[in-house]
C-alpha cells in the first residue's frame, strides 16, 4: 500500500472518541458501577457518558422513587439525576427507612438491593413471658430499638422476607446483627448454635455457629472445647458484630410471592440472657 492509500485507511479508522455519547452510555451500562467510575477517569468520552440516565437507570430498582420518598435521610426526595439517586441509595451512611423500619439500600459495586430487617420485624421467643426481652434504644443503632434479652430458656429468632424484596439473580448471605449487653452475657458461648436459611420453603444452607465463643466456659460447661467448623462472629465497623447465617439465591424458580427464611437456635433447655439483637441483614455477595 503507498503512502496516500495508508493515509486514506487511517482517515476512515474510526477512533472512540469519534462514538456518539449516546453509544458509550450504552456499552457502559453493560458494565458496573465500579467499572463506569473506573472508566470516566479514564478519557473525557467516558466521563460524559458516564453522567448519562441511561447508564445510571439500568442499576436502579424499579421502585427506587418510591424507596426516595419514605428516606430517613431529610433530604429532598427528588434527585436531580439518575445517577445521584443511585450515589443516595448506595451512601452506606445513609440508610432508608419505611413506615415499617425496615431498611433499603443498594450495594454500591453492583447496585443490588440489601436490606436490614431491625429487631422489631423479627420473631423472637416469648417462653418466659413478655419480659423476656426489653426493648430499648441504643446509640449505636440505625432503629428506634433494639431488643435485648433479660433471661429465657428456649432461644430461636426467625426473620421473614419476601422473595421480590431482593435482586433477582443475585446471591446473597444473611447476617444476624447483634451484640452483648454491657453487663454481660450468659449461655451464648457454647458451639450447640444453629442457623438455617431456606427460600421458598426449601432448605438453602445450615450451619453451626457461636455468637459469643470462650473455650473457657465450653470446657466448663461441657467438658470439651469448640468442635471444629464452628462460624464466629466478626466485628463491624459500626461497632456491632455479625454472623453470616447462611446464602442463598433468588433465581427464576422462585415465585415473587415466596418467602425468605432465617433463623438462628441456641440448642439447650439452660438460662440465656445479654444478647443484644439489632438486625437481620441480607447482602449481595
Amino acid at each position: 500500500m503507498d503512502t496516500i492509500g495508508m493515509a486514506t485507511a487511517m482517515e476512515k479508522t474510526t477512533r472512540f472518541d469519534d462514538l456518539p455519547v449516546g453509544c458509550v452510555a450504552h456499552v457502559l451500562a453493560l458494565t458496573s458501577p465500579r467499572d463506569i467510575c473506573r472508566c470516566a477517569a479514564v478519557s473525557p468520552s467516558f466521563r460524559d457518558a458516564a453522567e448519562s440516565d441511561t447508564v445510571w437507570e439500568r442499576f436502579l430498582p424499579a421502585d427506587y422513587l418510591a424507596i426516595l420518598l419514605r428516606s430517613g435521610s431529610g433530604r429532598s426526595p427528588s434527585p436531580s439525576s439518575k445517577k445521584e439517586a443511585y450515589l443516595r441509595l448506595s451512601d452506606s451512611g445513609v440508610l432508608v427507612i419505611d413506615s415499617s423500619d425496615t431498611a433499603v439500600w443498594l450495594a454500591r459495586g453492583s447496585g443490588a438491593k440489601c436490606v436490614a430487617l431491625p429487631a422489631r420485624k423479627l420473631s423472637l421467643p416469648w417462653d418466659d413471658g413478655e419480659f423476656s426481652w426489653r426493648w430499648t434504644p441504643h446509640p449505636l443503632s440505625r432503629f428506634p430499638e433494639v431488643a435485648q434479652l433479660v433471661g429465657c430458656t428456649g432461644l430461636d429468632i426467625y426473620g421473614r422476607l419476601p422473595a421480590s424484596a431482593l435482586t433477582p439473580a443475585t446471591d446473597y448471605a444473611a447476617y444476624l446483627v447483634f451484640g452483648v449487653a454491657d453487663e454481660g452475657h450468659r449461655g451464648l458461648s457454647f458451639p450447640d448454635q444453629e442457623t438455617t436459611v431456606a427460600v421458598g420453603g426449601r432448605a438453602a444452607s445450615s450451619h453451626s455457629v457461636c455468637l459469643c465463643p470462650d473455650e473457657g466456659e465450653a470446657r466448663k460447661f461441657r467438658g470439651v472445647a469448640h468442635a471444629d467448623g464452628v462460624r464466629r462472629p466478626e466485628r463491624r465497623d459500626d461497632g456491632w458484630s455479625e454472623m453470616e447465617m447462611g446464602r442463598l439465591r433468588v433465581d427464576e424458580t422462585v415465585a415473587a410471592e415466596e418467602e425468605v427464611v432465617v433463623s438462628f437456635e441456641v440448642l439447650g433447655w439452660y438460662p440465656k440472657r445479654g444478647l443484644v439483637v439489632e438486625a437481620v441483614e441480607f447482602r449481595p455477595l
